[in-house]
């Protein structure tokens, strides 16, 4: 696993989760899509770009949008990070409760990314030497094994196993 997200995090939230993984994913229609809005995307070209001596000072820029001429001139490396990441296989644990600050969402996130963090720790399952994530210019992505910077350097809870067992319980996945 090298990567952990949730949706629906805030009250009111009404993204669904296959809209948001095609947010990541990309256009299967282009090919292309938009890292600007999302941190998977935008991380994943800058270890392309690295692994590949790319040159694209503009992946950086323009945090919201970017004129035409920069996103045509990106097109090619959004290709690549689509391809990147619709190679990952998606594992997904519903959370059947209602999006907002008492969700367990937002606890199931940060004690799985810190579970699964290699960062400031003896790697017990380090990514293999392949990993793409090797090229990141994120340290805290480098250095965690994980396509995560948020809560790499925290501690999990120690009930959160049992937590995650209760609910993988609930939805009946054989382990």
């Amino acid at each position: 696993m090298v990567r952990v997200g949730i949706h629906a995090l805030t009250s009111g939230a009404s993204t669904k989760l296959w809209t948001r993984l095609a947010t990541h994913r990309g256009s299967a229609r282009s090919g292309g899509g938009n890292h600007r809005g999302s941190i998977f995307r935008l991380i994943v070209g800058t270890a392309v770009i690295e692994r590949d001596a790319i040159d694209c000072p503009s992946w950086d820029d323009y945090p919201n949008s970017a004129p035409r001429h920069i996103r045509d001139h990106e097109h090619d490396l959004e290709m690549a990070v689509s391809s990147t990441i619709g190679e990952m296989p998606v594992w997904w644990l519903p959370v059947l409760d209602e999006p907002g600050p008492d969700s367990l969402r937002g606890y199931i996130e940060r004690n799985a990314i810190s579970l699964l963090s290699n960062y400031g720790r003896p790697s017990l399952d380090p990514p293999s030497d392949s990993w793409l994530g090797h090229h990141c210019d994120r340290a805290k992505v480098r250095l965690s094994g994980l396509w995560n910077s948020d809560h790499v350097d925290e501690t999990n809870d120690s009930s959160f196993l049992d937590t995650m067992a209760r609910l993988v319980e609930q939805v009946g996945i054989q382990a």
